[in-house]
């Protein structure tokens, strides 16, 4: 908010006028005697070293100030670096419709990564059925996200978890390899993110939790703003101050997968794919780099070999074509 303009005094006021209005006391209340307005007098020496010693107070006040101002400003900016914006998507749920994460903002979402296999993720999905039931009219979903897996298997899945008395109440999508990459990959399953009113996540809960954890960490963000970040957020049973990392969208969305080819001309790019397509892969899968990356995202040897082949390109400035050849991939001459 703006300081309120303070207006200027007729230009015509005497000088004698402008000192007395200066010296004028506080409107006493009604009853008391006004005093007669003092002359200014020329201030002594005491008066002098006393005026210094206020300006120097005033101007330590605001260093400190400003030194809180800053601090609290860098506390902001590590919040924000501890709670990163979710990566957004689009994909179709079991029935087909599209589910776009976009849609959920205002909400509070509990994005869990799940498969029909994995035996904790059926132990969880009960209490998010909970969940969901209890807080879905304050602002809260459960948004299930199939990974690797057949999405053939639900089916017989939810006849299982009905037998049981189950029903999920909540929407599903299919998964794929790139938005477990652009949330940070996983170690084993089932992983699930909680994502405030902001779209920021604050939680990350890798293996099953009980539920009353989720409970917990759901009920502080629905109570929290949409408008701004929820940084007194609490983490149950863990570190609040930890760093969610997520994946680089143009490593993951990148023609060369797991390799930033932003740095790249288009003409490089189409240099630095050949000669990826001229050189095998050594993990063992009789391909070469290019195609290893294209069909194994997991696959450690041709990430690091396509990195590596990049970084000749950019510190040469050369595109990759004018270096040293390649030797030819298994199967590669004649087919492209």
């Amino acid at each position: 908010m703006s300081e309120p303009a303070i207006e200027p005094g007729p230009s015509d006021t005497s000088q004698n006028e402008l000192s007395q209005s200066e010296a004028a006391q506080p409107e006493n209340e009604p009853g008391n005697q006004v005093p007669e307005p003092i002359e200014p007098k020329p201030a002594g020496r005491a008066k002098v070293l006393g005026a210094a010693l206020a300006a120097i107070v005033v101007v330590v006040g605001l260093y400190f100030a400003n030194g809180w101002i800053k601090s609290a400003t860098r506390s902001a900016g590590r919040a924000s670096a501890i709670h990163p914006l979710a990566p957004g998507f689009s994909l179709k749920d079991m029935g087909g419709n599209k589910l776009d994460l976009a849609d959920y903002k205002g909400k509070v979402v509990l994005l869990d990564f799940w498969a029909t296999w994995c035996g904790p993720c059926r132990m969880e999905i009960p209490g998010f059925v909970a969940l969901q039931q209890r807080y879905r009219d304050q602002g809260f979903t459960v948004i299930g996200v199939l990974t690797e897996d057949d999405p053939a298997n639900v089916p017989e899945f939810a006849r299982e978890m009905s037998e049981k008395g189950v029903t999920m109440n909540y929407p599903a999508v299919v998964g794929d390899d790139k938005l477990a990459e652009l949330y940070g990959g996983f170690v084993g399953l089932p992983t699930a993110f909680l994502i405030g009113r902001d779209g920021r996540i604050y939680a990350k809960h890798e293996g099953a939790a009980p539920v009353s954890v989720f409970e917990g960490e759901v009920k502080e963000l629905l109570a929290a703003s949409a408008s701004g970040e929820a940084n007194g957020f609490k983490l149950a049973g863990g570190d609040s101050s930890e760093k969610i990392d997520l994946g680089d969208p143009e490593e993951v969305n990148s023609e060369v997968p797991g390799v930033n080819l932003t740095k790249l001309t288009a003409g490089q790019k189409e240099a630095l794919k050949k000669r990826l397509e001229q050189m095998p892969c050594t993990c063992g899968c009789k391909r070469n780099l290019l195609d290893c990356r294209l069909n194994d995202r997991t696959c450690g040897v041709s990430l690091k070999a396509a990195k590596d082949e990049l970084a000749k390109m950019l510190g040469s400035g050369l595109p990759t074509s004018q270096l040293a050849p390649a030797a030819p991939a298994p199967g590669s001459l004649g087919q492209r």
